[in-house]
């Protein structure tokens, strides 16, 4: 909130001041709940923690980070699975569906991978989910030279951008909305990432959206020509 009223309104308040205005209007932050696990055991093998909890990235596409969380939309479990770029927080691709199968993030990936060159192979960081060991998920990075890494088990603060997003995403979005049917929350929801890469400002990336921090940080990474 603090940041939002600096950066579009020229307003730079207290984080005490910003609590006693949003009291007076009866506005709360909303405590965020517990995330979807989908850690079923010994399931295929587990990978090193090559991400190390380090989550900066020097250029677009060179880590990636991605997870599956829960909620529910007119009392029917979904869940969405993004992959989000560690350079400045972009959703490269999403999946939502009705039931965790291995389709919602094998579909995820083959979105995300679509998106690149073939010279661009980052690395993708997850937990210790069922999907990300499954012989078919590993396989895909395996074909594309992609190096995967997973979290300690029961880490949940080695993923902490993923569990950001996701707090992000049931706050700003399904905590706003009341939605009629499924149909209307998909596409209001592809309308919410679409927001949340293009206009959405953090002042991480100083005070830009992760698209145009990207686009910016493309446009300085070209070398002058004399």
């Amino acid at each position: 909130m603090r940041s939002v009223l600096a950066s579009k309104h020229d307003m730079h308040l207290s984080g005490k001041t910003v609590l006693k205005l949003m009291r007076q209007e009866n506005r709360r932050c909303q405590v965020r709940r517990r995330k979807y696990r989908s850690y079923r055991g010994q399931v295929g093998l587990a990978t090193q923690n090559l991400l190390d909890r380090d989550f900066s990235a020097p250029t677009p596409n060179s880590k990636w980070v991605t997870d599956v969380t829960e909620f529910r939309v007119l009392g029917l479990k979904q869940y969405l699975s993004p992959v989000i770029d560690l350079f400045n927080g972009e959703v490269i691709s999403y999946e939502v569906a009705s039931a965790p199968g291995l389709g919602l993030v094998t579909t995820m990936l083959d979105k995300a991978l679509a998106t690149l060159d073939e010279q661009t192979k980052p690395m993708i960081h997850s937990d210790q989910g069922w999907h990300y060991r499954h012989i078919t998920y590993r396989n895909t990075l395996a074909s594309k030279g992609i190096r995967q890494s997973m979290s300690r088990k029961g880490n949940c603060l080695d993923n902490a951008v993923a569990e950001n997003f996701f707090g992000h995403f049931k706050e700003e979005f399904l905590r706003q909305r009341t939605f009629i049917s499924l149909n209307q929350f998909r596409s209001e929801l592809d309308t919410y990432i679409h927001w949340f890469n293009n206009d959405r400002i953090r002042l991480k990336l100083k005070g830009l959206s992760p698209v145009d921090y990207r686009t910016q940080s493309l446009v300085n990474m070209v070398p002058t020509l004399n």
